[in-house]
């Protein structure tokens, strides 16, 4: 976690700070924590708090559309972090079907199509950045809260979604999935509505990716009792089009019914089926600045965390140079700097 040294650096030179990092605690509901630092934008319902009194399985997706991530995606990292610690099962999940289709979320035009060795490259380099990012993040919380027990997490699992696509064919997709998915809510998200708006129009091919981003939420709901998703506010739309499959489409272990099949264990999946209101959406809002511009590879001005594009300096000298209107937000969101300390 070397890149929350230099947002700590102001804050982190006197014994008394060192101090209020140690006395950290967690929240007994991670939904309380998320929303004291800032990580809530909106909730699909307001019962979620309620429902995550138990561990459950949570998972956050990024397409590997780069060989990095960036300082973004560590915003919904961080969420998922702070899950990991308060005891549920995190999931990242790696989208090497999904980045070969390409989301257009937040996009004026069509991204540009991954060849396989690049997409190959891209997934290789993610998968290192996630198990560092959280082994280092499960270290980072241990030296600073002293009730965390690292030994009785739930070890953090890293899934690709090609491994439930790689033995479905379209005519599955459309007949067994694509039927429960209704086209006027497609064309009502907002995501889709902006890009029909345009003169670049939408390609079938994004206008369909929902639909699969849907469908992961709904394998990871039946096979690996995953019951919230967590993404950037601009995921609303394909966070609620997976709630939504997962309130139509009903569950059948057969290859007939799904298109795929699971190796997990069937008493995880038969308790999925019978908690059909059990999916909830957290989204997180994006990483801008004071001014409202947002950092990304999008936006043109990402700060990534592989030292080969943005070196450990410039990090570092990013968060030192960061505006004071910042500081209170990103302390929050990327430490576990006491709420007190933060504010003063």
């Amino acid at each position: 976690m070397n890149l929350l040294r230099g947002l700590t650096a102001r804050y982190a030179r006197s014994s008394v700070v060192c101090g209020l990092f140690r006395r950290r605690s967690l929240h007994t509901n991670v939904v309380e924590t998320l929303r004291e630092r800032n990580f809530v934008h909106s909730v699909t319902s307001d019962d979620i708090a309620s429902r995550l009194q138990k561990p459950v399985a949570v998972y956050c997706g990024v397409d590997p559309t780069a060989d990095s991530l960036h300082l973004g995606n560590m915003v919904a990292l961080m969420g998922l972090l702070h899950f990991h610690l308060a005891g549920h099962q995190a999931l990242p999940l790696v989208g090497n079907a999904t980045g070969m289709i390409g989301d257009p979320s937040g996009r004026s035009s069509e991204r540009v199509a991954l060849g396989q060795n690049t997409l190959s490259k891209n997934v290789a380099g993610i998968e290192v950045q996630l198990e560092r990012f959280f082994r280092r993040g499960t270290e980072y919380a241990a030296r600073r809260i002293p009730s965390l027990d690292p030994e009785s997490l739930k070890p953090v699992r890293i899934l690709h979604n090609a491994d439930w696509y790689q033995n479905m064919n379209i005519l599955t997709f459309l007949g067994h999935i694509g039927r429960y998915v209704r086209v006027g809510a497609m064309v009502a998200r907002d995501s889709v509505k902006s890009r029909l708006q345009s003169s670049q129009g939408i390609s079938f091919t994004e206008f369909s990716y929902q639909l699969l981003q849907a469908y992961d939420f709904w394998y990871l709901y039946h096979h690996h009792g995953c019951r919230v998703q967590l993404g950037g506010s601009d995921q609303w739309g394909n966070i609620t089009a997976g709630t939504d499959l997962i309130h139509r489409m009903p569950f059948s272990s057969t290859l007939d019914d799904t298109g795929v099949t699971s190796e997990d264990n069937d008493a995880v999946a038969a308790k999925a089926k019978g908690d059909e209101d059990g999916a909830f959406g957290i989204t997180i809002p994006l990483l801008t600045t004071a001014s409202g511009e947002k950092f990304g590879k999008s936006a043109g001005n990402a700060i990534w965390l592989d030292e080969k594009r943005t070196s450990a300096f410039d990090v570092y000298q990013f968060f030192v140079k960061t505006a004071d209107a910042d500081v209170e937000r990103l302390l929050r969101m990327f430490t576990l700097l006491p709420l007190p300390r933060i504010e003063q």
